[in-house]
């Protein structure tokens, strides 16, 4: 008996607002005292009144559109019922029946998995206020610290529509990324501001593929994720018990929640599962219900390009390969930065006189050939000499106009590999024109013959051993004699006319 894994998905994404989510107190100082950022609204003193926080909203909506769900024309707030040190009020003001959002989804690639393109429904996304922060000490007692009680929430459901560990994580990176492209949330989950509990359960399959019995079985709700590798482990883990138990003729038969336990890499049980009417949802009384149309028309105005449209465009007509497109725009400073460069080269390569009169195919040929010199310089050397340095694009002191001259140099063969290195370290260091840094420095590409053909013969006198071996067969050594000129130059010279030069010389010794 096959059995197949069904996982749904419940993300808590921090709104990175100014202030909470109904009162005035600050939300994501960091560094500051616990119970600093408080007061008789988020600690739940009588007679308080919430006050709803309209970036929240709008934030939340913003959300909603990107996950392509229905936008409520009415939504309102409600009161859940539950005891915990971490809510002072006994109750969380969340959303019930009638949330923002509904009826959405997300499409993702999973290279690699058993479904390498797959859509996620999402069921609801609503807002709430997040609770304050328990720490647990050695002797056994607990500290509560109220500076993150309150913090606007958006929490967003989706459909049990995963089918493994991967597609859960490929989700989840995507979801961070999307709340990036927004700007509503830095959706960092070591610092908490995206959390996840994953819905696990199984069902067996014939050995046609079709579901026998029930088409859903009680599921188990495992809790602490807060990194994409515990999503991933704990997922794997608990797919490996319910199938343990299934075939020990032991099936879960009811819902249950578990903890992760990341030093022991396993799920420990809690407590049996919550339904709705256990919490005893009412309508919020101190909070008007919201209309939502108007606001909504106004973000989906604000709506930027998301992700994935970003990805293919950047492909299509850029010409980068899928692959670099996914990592240059998996950080958006970092796309914005390519957007600019691109932007300068298209202007560079329409100028030049020999792509005067070509069709739009002719240009997006060429196009593709700088997108190769983009993606290399970008990906492998330029971030390989920003992590020595310890910066990013956002502090780097290239600009996109100096990295696309840069490019420019390369592609006109100005300079080489070698010192197109060195320019480029230098532009780094001090954000220097790289036609500037050449001229100074003296790199660019010499191409004298004659010149040349000096230095070529007075390698070749340093070197007559291996002249006579080349000249007896060992033609390998061009290669030792090109370096040799290399060095002798400082990367400068032409390396396609050096190598004319040598085979000329050798032949004629």
């Amino acid at each position: 008996m096959k059995y197949e894994p069904i996982i749904g998905l419940e993300i808590h994404v921090q709104l990175k607002t100014k202030t909470k989510m109904f009162c005035g107190c600050a939300a994501h100082d960091q560094g500051v005292p616990p119970n600093t950022n408080v007061c008789p609204i988020c600690l739940g003193h009588p007679g308080v009144l919430p006050v709803p926080n309209e970036a929240a909203i709008r934030y939340g909506v913003l959300m909603g559109l990107a996950l392509n769900c229905t936008i409520a024309a009415h939504s309102k707030f409600d009161r859940k019922n539950y005891f915990y040190p971490d809510l002072p009020k006994a109750y969380q003001i969340s959303q019930y029946d009638l949330p923002i959002a509904i009826n959405g989804s997300v499409e993702i690639d999973v290279p690699g998995g058993e479904r390498e393109h797959v859509t996620i429904g999402i069921t609801r996304a609503h807002l709430e206020e997040d609770a304050a922060k328990s720490f647990h000490t050695h002797d056994g007692s607990t500290c509560v610290d109220f500076n993150r009680g309150g913090t606007p929430l958006v929490e967003i459901v989706t459909e049990p529509d995963f089918r493994s560990s991967k597609e859960a994580k490929v989700f989840l990176q995507e979801l961070r990324l999307i709340a990036r492209y927004l700007g509503v949330s830095d959706a960092d989950m070591e610092k908490g501001h995206l959390r996840c509990d994953a819905n696990v359960s199984l069902r067996r399959l014939d050995e046609k593929g079709d579901v026998v019995g029930e088409r859903f079985n009680p599921k188990t709700e495992v809790k602490n994720l807060n990194s994409f590798r515990h999503v991933e482990r704990a997922i794997e883990f608990e797919i490996a018990r319910q199938t343990h138990l299934w075939e020990s003729d032991t099936p879960p038969l009811i819902s249950t929640t578990r903890g992760w336990n990341d030093t022991r890499g396993i799920t420990e049980e809690q407590r049996s599962k919550e339904e709705a009417a256990d919490y005893r949802y009412f309508p919020e009384p101190d909070i008007p219900p919201l209309a939502l149309t108007e606001i909504a028309d106004e973000m989906r105005m604000k709506l930027p390009e998301l992700p994935s449209a970003r990805r293919v465009r950047f492909a299509t007509e850029y010409g980068l390969k899928p692959s670099d497109a996914r990592q240059i725009c998996d950080d958006p400073a970092l796309a914005d930065f390519v957007e600019a460069v691109f932007s300068e080269l298209d202007s560079w390569l329409r100028a030049l006189p020999e792509m005067e009169g070509l069709d739009e195919e002719a240009l997006i040929k060429e196009r593709g050939k700088l997108a190769n010199l983009v993606s290399g310089w970008l990906l492998s050397k330029l971030m390989g000499l920003m992590m020595d340095r310890g910066i990013d694009i956002r502090t780097s002191k290239i600009s996109p106009e100096n990295f696309a001259e840069f490019i420019t140099l390369i592609a006109s063969r100005k300079i080489n590999n070698t010192t197109g290195l060195t320019i480029l370290s230098s532009m780094l260091d001090n954000g220097d024109d790289p036609s500037h840094i050449m001229e100074d420095k003296q790199l660019g590409r010499m191409d004298d013959a004659s010149e040349l053909a000096e230095i070529v013969s007075r390698v070749l006198a340093e070197n007559p051993a291996e002249v006579l071996r080349y000249q007896a067969g060992e033609e390998q050594l061009l290669k030792l004699f090109i370096g040799l000129v290399m060095k002798s130059t400082e990367g400068t010279a032409d390396a396609a006319l050096t190598k004319n030069i040598l085979l000329v010389k050798l032949k004629a010794e």
